[in-house]
């Protein structure tokens, strides 16, 4: 095991020496790196509109990645501003005294701006959060000491934010489904179960 292990730090030190921009691709590996596929949606180029059509509202994507900060603590930041307009959404954060709150308002507003600019939106309060959700970044491991010569390992975790904007006015909001329409939908799916392989 410990002959492995030389010969792939060794072919890893050959590598670096070869060509610097492979140490990053070969030896460190984080999420951000998975690609931009989240801000390539804003390059999607849709089909012309007949004159009958309504107009078709503009979208923007938008996020921040590796924030130093939990994405469960974040998740509930996106949570509360899911669904809002943007100028509430932006309000909201401002009476939330949390790190991520900051973060998130300094996201849309980032996005508020995109839209004006470069999405050919006209009134930029003309907007609402369609989608908001957070992601797992990297994770680093450090050594935490103890006394008596013991030590623990503690992570420092990061995380990304994801948002989306819309123009428009936001959807009503839908009331949540009671526990008795809940169980009626349940017995449904249960009754329209087909069994494979049946007469």
């Amino acid at each position: 095991m410990l002959s492995l292990r030389r010969i792939g730090f060794t072919a890893a030190r050959v590598a670096v020496n070869d060509d610097p921009t492979r140490l990053a691709q070969r030896c460190l590996w984080t999420t951000a790196w998975l690609g931009t596929r989240w801000e390539k949606k804003n390059l999607q180029v849709y089909p012309p509109q007949g004159p009958e059509e309504p107009r078709r509202p503009a979208e923007v994507y938008h996020c921040r990645r590796q924030i130093k900060y939990s994405k469960d603590k974040m998740w509930y930041i996106a949570k509360l501003i899911r669904g809002m307009s943007i100028d509430q959404a932006i309000a909201q954060l401002g009476f939330l005294d949390k790190k991520g709150a900051k973060i998130a308002q300094e996201v849309l507003k980032e996005a508020q701006e995109m839209a004006v600019k470069d999405h050919n939106v006209e009134y930029r309060s003309n907007l609402y959060v369609a989608q908001t959700f957070s992601g797992k970044g990297s994770c680093l491991k450090r050594i935490r000491y103890h006394g008596r010569g013991r030590f623990g390992i503690m992570e420092k975790v990061y995380s990304h934010y994801f948002v989306k904007l819309v123009e428009g006015q936001p959807p009503p909001v839908q009331p949540s489904p009671t526990n008795l329409q809940r169980a009626q939908s349940y017995l449904k799916s249960l009754r329209s179960r087909t069994i494979v392989h049946s007469l």
